[in-house]
Formats: C-alpha cells, sequence, structure tokens
C-alpha cells in the first residue's frame, strides 16, 4: 500500500474542501465538528483526515462522512475514498499541526471549540448510532414517552424538567435517552450534553472524594447544557450519591439547563431514595413505557426487517410478535439469530426453522394453554368478537373461526370433548368431533389454511 505526506496540491485542494464545507454546514458546525480536521495521509486513492477523539470521528463520519467523500471527488477525481481516524495528540498539541495551505481561519487558540468537549466526551457514555428517532418505532405504549423525548430534543429551552423516562428493562427507555443526546448534538453542536448511567455518576463523585477532588467534580457536573441520566434507581441507598446528585440536579434545574432521567419504576416507587429526591424527580413531566402490544412487536420486526434489508415472511414476522412479548431486545435478538442463521447455513427463513432455531428460547417462553386463551388468539386473528366462540351464530365467517378454536382445543389441551363443548356457548361433544374432522380436511386440501392454522399452533403450543 503506497503511503505519503500530502504535498501542496493536495493541501491548496484540502483547503477548497474545508471552505466548501463551511459554506454548506455553517460556521457553527464547521467550527464545532469540522475545523479540527488534519489532513493526515494519502493512501493509494484514499485520504486519511485525522480527528482528536473517537466520539469527533464517529461524529463526523455518520453526519459529513458522505458529503466530504463527494467534494473530495470532485476536487480531485483520483479521490475515491476518506477515512476519518483518531489522533489524540491534535487535541493537545501546542502547535498548529500540519494542515492546510492558505487556510489563515486555523488557529490553535481556536480548537477548544471543537475540543472543548473530549472533557465531558470522556465523561459520557458512548452512544449508539442506531438509537435514533427515525428508528424508534411508536405505538400506544411509548407515544406519550416519544412525543415528550422529541419535545425536549427539539426545544433550546426546557419544556419540563425533568423528563422522566419509566418502564420495565427492554421497552426503549435507554433507545429515547439515545435519540435526544444524538439530535440536539446534531442540531446545535455547541450544546453540551453529557450521557451517562447512574452507576458512572456515583463511581465518578466516590473517585472525586478519594482523590479530594469534587470542586472539578461539581464543575464538569454543572457545567453541561443538558444532563442525562440513566438508570437512576442505581442511586437507591447510596446516601452520599444521592445529597451530591440532589444538589447537581438542583443547579442546573434553577440554571434552566435540562435534565433527562430515566428508571424501571415511577419516582414515587423508587426504594431506596429520599422522599426530596422523589419530589424533585417528579417536578416535570413523568412518562412511562408500557409493556408493548401485539401490533407494536409486529411494528417493531417489520421496521429492523427493512433495516436488515432481508426479506421474511410475514408469517415469521407474526409468530415472533405473538411468542416473544417479555421486551423489545429480546424480541430483536431472536430476529438477529433467524437472519443469521439463514444467512450462514442457508437455510431457507420459514416458521419451522424459526422454531427450530429459537427452540431454547421459545421453551423458556412456554406455559400451559387454555381454552380461553386459544378463543382469544383466535378471535383477534380473525378478527371477530370473543363472544361468538360461545354465541349460536352460524355465518361461515363466524363459525369457521369456532371450529378452528375447537379444533385447537382438541389438540393443544388435555380437555376431553365434553368439557370442550361446554366452554363453546354448551355445544354437544359430537360438534367438537365435526369442527375437528371438518379442519382436518381442510387444511389437508387448502396449503394456506392449513399454514393459518399453523400459525396460530405455534403461537399458542406450549
Amino acid at each position: 500500500m503506497l503511503e505519503r505526506a500530502p504535498d501542496d496540491r493536495l493541501l491548496r485542494q484540502w483547503a477548497r474542501v474545508r471552505g466548501r464545507l463551511r459554506e454548506e454546514f455553517g460556521d457553527a458546525a464547521f467550527k464545532s465538528w469540522l475545523k479540527p480536521m488534519v489532513l493526515q495521509e494519502v493512501r493509494d486513492a484514499g485520504i486519511r483526515i485525522a480527528v482528536p477523539t473517537r466520539f469527533m470521528r464517529d461524529w463526523v463520519a455518520n453526519h459529513y462522512g458522505s458529503r466530504l467523500a463527494t467534494i473530495w471527488n470532485e476536487e480531485n477525481s483520483a479521490i475515491r475514498a476518506v477515512d476519518v481516524i483518531v489522533a489524540p495528540s491534535l487535541s493537545s498539541s501546542k502547535t498548529t499541526p500540519r494542515t492546510d495551505a492558505g487556510d489563515d481561519d486555523h488557529e490553535p487558540s481556536d480548537a477548544p471549540a471543537a475540543v472543548a468537549e473530549p472533557e465531558i466526551n470522556d465523561l459520557s457514555a458512548p452512544l449508539d448510532a442506531r438509537f435514533d428517532f427515525d428508528s424508534f418505532v411508536v405505538g400506544k405504549p411509548n407515544e406519550l414517552a416519544y412525543a415528550a423525548a422529541r419535545r425536549v430534543a427539539e426545544s433550546e429551552i426546557a419544556p419540563f424538567n425533568p423528563l422522566f423516562l419509566y418502564g420495565g428493562v427492554g421497552l426503549g427507555k435507554t433507545h429515547l435517552m439515545h435519540a435526544i443526546a444524538w439530535h440536539i448534538r446534531q442540531r446545535n453542536p455547541k450544546r453540551r450534553v453529557m450521557y451517562l448511567s447512574a452507576e458512572k455518576f456515583m463511581y465518578q463523585f466516590i473517585r472525586a472524594l478519594r482523590h479530594k477532588d469534587t470542586v472539578a467534580f461539581k464543575d464538569q457536573f454543572r457545567s453541561v447544557d443538558v444532563l442525562m441520566i440513566d438508570d437512576v434507581q442505581f442511586i437507591s441507598g447510596k446516601d452520599s450519591t444521592q445529597e451530591e446528585f440532589f444538589h447537581t440536579f438542583n443547579a442546573l434545574v434553577d440554571q434552566n439547563r435540562q435534565v433527562v432521567i430515566s428508571a424501571d419504576k415511577s419516582p414515587n416507587d423508587l426504594e431506596g431514595i429520599e422522599d426530596r429526591m422523589k419530589s424533585r424527580l417528579g417536578w416535570g413531566l413523568v412518562a412511562d413505557i408500557h409493556p408493548t402490544t401485539y401490533e407494536l412487536r409486529l411494528g417493531i420486526l417489520q421496521a429492523k426487517a427493512e433495516r436488515l434489508g432481508i426479506p421474511l415472511p410475514a408469517k415469521v414476522l407474526e409468530f415472533l410478535a405473538h411468542k416473544i412479548a417479555s421486551n423489545v431486545r429480546e424480541l430483536e435478538g431472536a430476529l438477529n439469530r433467524i437472519v443469521a442463521h439463514g444467512t450462514l447455513v442457508g437455510r431457507e427463513i420459514g416458521l419451522e426453522m424459526a422454531q427450530d432455531v429459537l427452540h431454547d428460547l421459545l421453551r423458556a417462553h412456554d406455559r400451559r394453554v387454555t381454552i380461553e386463551e386459544i378463543q382469544k388468539r383466535v378471535a383477534e386473528h380473525y378478527n371477530i368478537r370473543l363472544s361468538d366462540m360461545h354465541s349460536a351464530r352460524r355465518a361461515r365467517a363466524v363459525a369457521r373461526p369456532r371450529q378452528v378454536a375447537m379444533y385447537l382445543a382438541k389438540q393443544l389441551t388435555a380437555r376431553s370433548l365434553p368439557e370442550i363443548g361446554r366452554k363453546f356457548g354448551g355445544r354437544d361433544h359430537t360438534t367438537v368431533m365435526h369442527a375437528v374432522r371438518k379442519i382436518e380436511e381442510l387444511r389437508g386440501a387448502d396449503p394456506n389454511f392449513a399454514e393459518d392454522v399453523d400459525l396460530l399452533r405455534r403461537m399458542l403450543e406450549t
């Protein structure tokens, strides 16, 4: 691989590239994210550009990388790729690094405009680029939390302080926290956003106490524009940490700086948290994220399958949405396993394959099925009323789903035919026998109908 330092011609091109970036993205974005970039070297048909921090590298690559490569290629058709790398020495260098000839706007004293963030970024947890608002699937269980998060992310002045998000594991709290941080940094890179877990806050505080450096600790946390603390329940019972968090919280709110908190319970239900802290946490907007519905889980799976760019049978997605109702993280993990197995092994993705690949996960979700559950699931599937399972209506749109439910009750429960009949409006056992024979006959004659019944069975079976 041929490597060489940039010559004067490339440096002049780099100056023009920077000028165009500044024109396109504006002074604020340029000074905060693009100005610190240093033309490092040429590798074959590629350019390597260095920045001081890993966070800055990820941000530049994600938000400006494509445009940067396009502009470079327009200036020099031989350049077909641009790599952004980290050179930590840039953040502490006291001399102007080798950059671009003729760019009189690059002064060493201006570096803090872009690299004043490293101190905050060193404390902040890394953000997952996948967790933005566009990839968050909204439904009734999370619509309030989503709307509140968007409002906070799009407002320069705190609309409610704090925003307190709570819900069970894997329901989307962390996704929304990351989305808020990404959106704020994209809209206004000058706003200082700090995102970290309550455990890391506690660790940093204890470390400051140990090193007798609490003044610096207070300055770091109280100088931010947006403070985001994930899983605040982990400071329960830690009195000194709660005390410091309480004062930090008050200082930021008094200055109208935005605070966003997440937890697994509402403020009033948090155990081991002082009453005054509970009261403070509930001052702003408390938004809960409920357990997912079937419709929301299906929407999440469809969105993820679309992002993966892999066509997946609708029946497989419906099966997963019905069977894995615990949390979104586990649901997406199941989909990843199916896709990986299909891609690596080359096996066609279908219901049987999904059941084989996820046998351990599905077993963990197994439970004894009841006739009532069968009736409810079949009624939902065929879009009829639950009461139709017990009614005397004989219209085919009602009678056929009722027969399917009787068939599944015979297959999936240990109930006798008379017992099953009684659960369906006091019908005779011969009616149940007729229903079972009819469904078996239809399954043999109609592959689509058979697949439909098999899907329902897989959703229900133990």
